[in-house]
């Protein structure tokens, strides 16, 4: 089997896509079947290595594994993707795809399906045994997403952030910004809290403004403390990513947290973003608090599903 992939001359990704039923694992299967690599859905891991065996991959690999999967065992995967690790020519990475327990519940009870792991019983109920049981692979993912927050479309268009580009040894970065008053966001590797910056909420010409305005990243950049602050940030992060990337992580994820992940938090996660991107690292931008509110102002009740499976 390793002669016949180190035979196909370059590396090809094989993502491992798992998380709770109802979180968004069927979106992004298809979302990166759209992107070039070729989908399998609910593979028997035994068949894992038959699979490999095979004819040499002549497209990047997608497979969805969950535990409707027939053979499905946690102890099985972590040992299939060590296994996977040592092989030449494949880039294994796993994306979890993660859910706050009461959204999973909303979304189960608006499809009205049953869960896997109760098909008799409440759907709350499998949703603890499953969140339970995926404990170990979600410290083992490569990349982490939070769905909790997200339509399908967001859902989508994370992963085509995270996705597209080049291969191999490969780095996305994503920046963040949130509110304190709604907690951390899931899958953070580096945090920093900006509420010591002078806050433009207590000036009523910015209250209503956010930190990609103009007005308000004056107000903050004046603060005494910013440029040193920033410049401390930037060093760290620039330091971190190339040892993160040949470690072979596929993601970093940082996050910037202030009151209400409006102003502050907002304009240090966009000027970071820019800093970033302008030396070449692939970066995605995202405020929780800020799409939060759009996705409120622009959607009806409800349309926060993702297709439970």
């Amino acid at each position: 089997m390793q002669d016949q992939i180190e035979n196909q001359g370059q590396h090809k990704r094989l993502v491992l896509i798992t998380g709770p039923s109802g979180a968004g694992r069927s979106t992004s299967i298809r979302t990166l079947e759209d992107l070039g690599f070729e989908a399998i859905d609910n593979l028997p891991l035994s068949l894992l290595p038959r699979l490999l065996e095979g004819p040499p991959l002549g497209s990047d690999l997608a497979l969805g594994l969950d535990v409707r999967n027939r053979d499905f065992s946690v102890n099985a995967l972590i040992e299939s993707i060590d296994q996977m690790s040592n092989l030449p020519g494949i880039s294994p990475e796993v994306l979890y795809l993660d859910c706050r327990r009461d959204v999973l519940l909303r979304r189960f009870s608006e499809t009205r399906r049953r869960h896997p792991l109760a098909p008799a019983e409440n759907p709350d109920q499998g949703i603890a045994r499953e969140l339970d049981l995926l404990v170990p692979i979600k410290a083992r993912a490569d990349i982490l997403i939070d769905s909790s927050e997200m339509t399908p479309h967001d859902l989508k268009a994370e992963v085509e952030r995270l996705f597209t580009g080049e291969t191999g040894r490969h780095l996305a970065v994503s920046v963040n910004s949130f509110s304190y008053k709604r907690g951390l966001p899931r899958g953070m590797d580096m945090v920093f809290d900006c509420r010591f910056l002078r806050n433009p909420y207590w000036d009523e010409s910015l209250r209503g403004l956010d930190g990609r305005s103009d007005g308000v990243v004056d107000y903050v950049s004046q603060d005494a403390r910013f440029d040193g602050f920033f410049q401390r940030v930037f060093d760290l992060t620039e330091m971190l990513l190339p040892a993160y990337r040949d470690e072979g992580k596929a993601h970093f994820a940082i996050g910037f947290g202030c009151t209400g992940g409006q102003h502050r938090s907002v304009a240090i996660a966009e000027k970071l973003s820019k800093a970033l991107a302008d030396h070449g690292w692939q970066v995605s931008t995202r405020h929780r608090e800020i799409e939060r509110k759009e996705n409120a102002a622009s959607q009806p009740i409800g349309a926060l599903n993702v297709t439970a499976k």
